[in-house]
């Protein structure tokens, strides 16, 4: 693709989107080969003198300072501005357990996004275990070396104790992306869908498909954004306190959800519902997107297969949007860590709170409040104007909050 210079308009969103297909495969090995990333020098080094100073005797000074001070590794080192993108490979995008060696490539891009869109160094950090211990205890004993932790493509429902046990465990900024950015761009597409329709979000009756990392953490973030009606499916059906065969995260998702003490399948929560979030593989007849109160939104997310062609659904929905990038409104999860993981650490802050997440749904949203339609209810994943403006929000935000 072109540089990025300018918020992408409709046309050369399609074209990208045409030139997707048009990829081989040796273009794609090609992309990866040798990996996607590398370490730069920050300062020079082709003289005897730059060599004195950036190693042997120069750096003994900066040593002896920081054991003086331990607060000067901020200033004189990169780790108060490194991000770890830490997984075990257990639930990677669409390929599922694929282990920590084959979930590589795909950190490293993780890595690289953060790099073009924040400015932030990052590199990747699998690991060979699924244990809960000793993969929180490897973070701990790891600390010293970095600034923020991104927790990445770990199942649930590991993946929630994980991020809780690490959090309480670190002083900086920690988040699952697969639950967080997920639902802080969901929440942004969402009010950009309500905006465009002159809906109150917090009007709509919306059903949640998945009960995973992403389906919970969505769940909570529109909850905490005002929406009371919301009914959460698994495989078996509506989640609700009757069920007696729920984990403990379900259990208590059934004491915060579905008002109504609606019961029964997807049919059940789908008649008369406003809004369909999907984050599981399940597939969705189309005659249950059929049912849906008029003017219905759907977000098929799951990917690369939608739970719903996006032009089935188009039949019946006012607004439709995917986590493809070959169809409108595409949900992704770039157009909000690195601007989180950047404000975050632009304040200093200790921790990712409710409000940080929120704020950075807002400050996507506004990237394109005066250019919403249906097919634009969020910006491009490309469009530069959306990491500075997540990173102000957050920061500001943190400052707010205390966290900072």
């Amino acid at each position: 693709m072109s540089p990025v210079t300018d918020a992408p308009n409709a046309t050369a969103s399609k074209n990208e989107a045409a030139d997707l297909t048009a990829i081989t495969h040796e273009e794609i090995f090609a992309g990866h080969l040798g990996g996607k990333l590398s370490v730069e020098l920050s300062s020079p080094l082709d003289t005897q003198r730059d060599l004195s100073i950036a190693y042997t005797p120069g750096v003994a000074q900066v040593s002896r300072a920081i054991a003086e001070d331990a607060a000067l590794v901020k200033r004189y080192t990169w780790t108060d501005r490194l991000v770890v993108v830490v997984s075990d490979g257990t639930a990677v995008l669409g390929l599922g357990n694929i282990g920590p060696r084959a979930s590589l490539p795909v950190m490293e891009g993780k890595a690289a996004l953060f790099k073009k869109f924040a400015g932030l160094d990052s590199i990747p950090l699998v690991l060979d275990t699924t244990d809960v211990d000793e993969i929180v205890e490897t973070l701990v004993r790891l600390r010293p070396s970095f600034g923020a932790v991104n927790l990445e493509d770990i199942s649930a429902p590991r993946c929630f104790e994980i991020e809780k046990r690490v959090v309480e465990a670190l002083d900086c900024p920690v988040m699952h992306d697969d639950q967080h950015g997920t639902a802080i761009v969901v929440l942004a597409a969402l009010n950009g869908a309500a905006k465009v329709q002159g809906r109150n979000p917090a009007d709509l009756k919306v059903v949640v498909s998945g009960a995973g990392a992403a389906g919970v953490a969505c769940t909570n973030i529109l909850l905490a954004a005002g929406i009371k009606d919301v009914t959460v499916l698994d495989s078996r059906g509506i989640i609700g306190r009757e069920r007696l065969d729920l984990n403990e995260v379900k259990s208590e998702l059934a004491q915060r959800t579905n008002p109504r003490g609606l019961s029964g399948s997807a049919a059940d929560a789908l008649a008369g519902a406003d809004v369909f979030l999907g984050l599981s593989a399940g597939k969705i007849p189309e005659e249950l997107i059929a049912s849906m109160a008029p003017e219905s939104i759907v977000f098929a997310m799951s990917n690369p297969d939608p739970e719903i062609h996006p032009d089935v659904a188009a039949k019946y929905a006012s607004i439709v949007a995917t986590g493809r990038s070959d169809f409108p409104n595409q949900i992704n999860n770039v157009l909000a860590f690195p601007g989180v993981f950047k404000g975050a650490l632009d304040a200093g802050a200790r921790r990712i709170t409710e409000g940080m997440k929120i704020a950075a749904a807002d400050a996507i949203l506004g990237v394109v409040a005066d250019e919403l339609a249906v097919d634009k209810i969020v910006p491009s994943p490309l469009d530069p104007r959306v990491a500075p403006a997540v990173a102000d929000a957050v920061a500001a935000v943190a400052r707010a909050e205390g966290v900072a």
